[in-house]
């Protein structure tokens, strides 16, 4: 997985992913998400306007009210019967006078009210002795219920409260008139008080239809599902377009701006009627309002989605145009790494790839011409320079053999010639063998029979023991390595010692300074040599250096050594390291590869 962070075609995909799909993933959550919020406030102007229309059109219903509730200031009859009434004098004043206060009240306030609005349903005046005057706009028969405790209703209070100012009253039924349909009203009061000693002579309430309210907000509307509700002072409801429980009354006179009515989401928009103290607001359904601005998503990840899909196969197509040439040449780099120097690319076009391949082609022939004039040159010189030295143990070995023939003929030991003559018939065998290479299984054994002639020739005077484990079996080694160093144990450590000598062989796997590695130890208990002085043996000499060389050759001069030490009658030890990254796995497994062809 990690190799592919580096390929060429993951730097394409990480470039289309951070230049093309992650700036238009931001478009596409960004535009309508800005458009959305654009929306959104537009239509929250556009509601608030439009209840400040409403609130203005409702204010303007108000000032006609409270100009009804002035009309008693504009007559002085009117006002000197209200004084009459409020001072108790109006019983003791002669029939005359009683005449004009008569008319004032029944006759002349009525003709002054009945120039109102006809949506609004009537007045009633309450002078201080609690004479009631009604007037009625439809001009039907209503008049006030008998020993009725108007000055004990609320609205009443409110007008006393308000000491001469207006009083807004809130929704209430008309149920202080006789024959009067009890409808929901809401009213505008005034305490009259005589403007000279500011004495409180009556009380005078106007009385408007709810349904003018339903009259002026139904011509409006939204692009979404609304309810507009005006609450007064309290919170109380004055009006509502469509029914609202009493538990959301609270809530959509707070300060939240999502209100739950009857489980369905409302988002509120409030507007007040600073006159009345008022409240007005419009509930617009938050679920339709998702929905108008949902298209906007959709239609901008529809878009994203066929602009994703088309610029991801003109991705495909390019990105396989400017990779495939560069997966041609790996594969024609492969082919010479293997040794195929005729392989080409086929290069098309005109563009920096062709330029590229063409170059590529014309460093692999001048790479095919320089291995033929040189290379081969040298691995040839190397074959036979590998050959020559492994020549040079065969005839020293047979000498040495050879002598040790004549002094059991001579000694007439015949049983123990013929049994060295099988042992060394054998030997010859594997020696004779087309093979450069062998494994350590073969060598060891080679050893054995080897080790067993010398045994013949200095019976209980030599012992040879050996041992490796068992995962080094086929470790691969030149073949006859190891012999030239038993031979210089035996014949130049064990021959010339007076006492039995011991020659141990063994390998095992080591770690080198942090490399892995196979070492193989021959170490003798004879008489030893001091390793800085030049031997005078020049058999000695030639089977150390013969050793040395073959590693070099076969495995490289940083990855295999050779190391003596000695110490005179003590013995000897020759140790060799061999670096196991340096066994190629061509040599490992190939049995028949000689030294030269397998060497990097």
């Amino acid at each position: 997985m990690r190799h592919h962070l580096y390929t060429f075609r993951f730097k394409l995909t990480s470039l289309f992913v951070m230049t093309i799909v992650i700036p238009v993933l931001l478009i596409g959550f960004v535009i309508p998400y800005y458009y959305q919020t654009l929306i959104t406030k537009e239509k929250q102007v556009i509601t608030e306007g439009t209840l400040k229309a409403m609130a203005r059109n409702i204010e303007t219903y108000l000032d006609d009210l409270e100009r009804i509730t002035m009309m008693p200031f504009w007559n002085e009859n009117i006002m000197y019967a209200l004084k009459l009434k409020a001072n108790n004098q109006y019983e003791s004043s002669d029939d005359y006078t009683k005449l004009v206060a008569n008319r004032a009240l029944n006759e002349t306030l009525p003709i002054m009210l009945q120039n109102m609005r006809k949506d609004i349903l009537g007045t009633l005046l309450i002078s201080n002795d609690g004479t009631v005057y009604v007037t009625d706009s439809k001009e039907e028969m209503t008049g006030p219920i008998p020993e009725f405790p108007y000055q004990s209703q609320f609205w009443y209070k409110q007008a006393i409260e308000a000491d001469g100012n207006i009083a807004f009253i809130s929704a209430h039924k008309r149920d202080y008139l006789m024959f009067s349909e009890q409808k929901q009203v809401f009213s505008v009061a005034r305490l009259i008080k005589d403007p000279d000693s500011r004495q409180p002579l009556a009380v005078i309430m106007a009385d408007a239809d709810n349904n003018i309210l339903n009259k002026m907000v139904r011509d409006i509307s939204f692009d979404v599902s609304s309810i507009v509700v005006i609450q007064d002072v309290n919170n109380q409801l004055l009006y509502s377009s469509k029914p609202i429980p009493t538990e959301a009354l609270n809530d959509i006179g707070g300060t939240r701006g999502v209100i739950d009515v009857s489980g369905q989401s409302y988002t509120k928009v409030t507007e007040g009627i600073p006159k009345a103290e008022w409240k007005m607001s419009v509930l617009l359904s938050a679920e339709e309002s998702a929905s108008k601005v949902r298209w906007l998503y959709t239609v901008a990840f529809l878009f994203l989605g066929i602009g994703l899909i088309v610029t991801f196969v003109l991705f495909l197509y390019l990105s396989r145009n400017i990779i495939n040439p560069f997966k041609q040449m790996i594969q024609v780099m492969r082919k010479v790494q293997r040794g195929n120097l005729d392989a080409r690319f086929n290069a098309k076009g005109r563009d920096e790839i062709a330029q590229l391949g063409g170059a590529f082609n014309q460093m692999i022939t001048q790479l095919n011409e320089m291995i033929i004039r040189e290379y081969r040159t040298d691995l040839a010189k190397r074959d036979a320079e590998y050959r020559a030295l492994q020549s040079q143990i065969q005839p020293h070995f047979l000498y040495n053999i050879l002598n040790g023939w004549i002094g059991l003929n001579r000694a007439g030991e015949k049983a123990t010639l013929e049994k060295a003559i099988l042992a060394l018939s054998g030997m010859l065998r594997y020696s004779l063998e087309y093979n450069d290479w062998s494994s350590i299984e073969e060598e060891f054994l080679f050893m054995q029979r080897y080790g067993e002639l010398q045994q013949l020739r200095f019976d209980d005077r030599l012992a040879i023991s050996q041992s490796y484990p068992p995962e080094l079996t086929t470790f691969r080694l030149p073949k006859l390595l190891l012999q030239p160093l038993l031979e210089n144990a035996i014949i130049h450590g064990c021959e010339p010692a007076n006492h039995v000598c011991k020659v141990n062989i063994h390998a095992r796997l080591i770690d080198d300074d942090g490399t892995p590695a196979v070492q193989i130890k021959i170490t003798d208990n004879g008489v030893g040599f001091i390793p800085d002085r030049k031997s005078s043996d020049r058999s000695k000499s030639v089977g150390l250096h013969n050793v040395r060389e073959r590693l070099i050759i076969a495995y490289g001069k940083d990855n295999a050594r050779l190391e003596i030490q000695s110490i005179v009658h003590v013995g000897t030890e020759s140790t060799i390291t061999i670096a196991l990254d340096s066994s190629s796995d061509e040599f490992q497994t190939d049995n028949n590869q000689t030294a030269p062809e397998i060497i990097s």
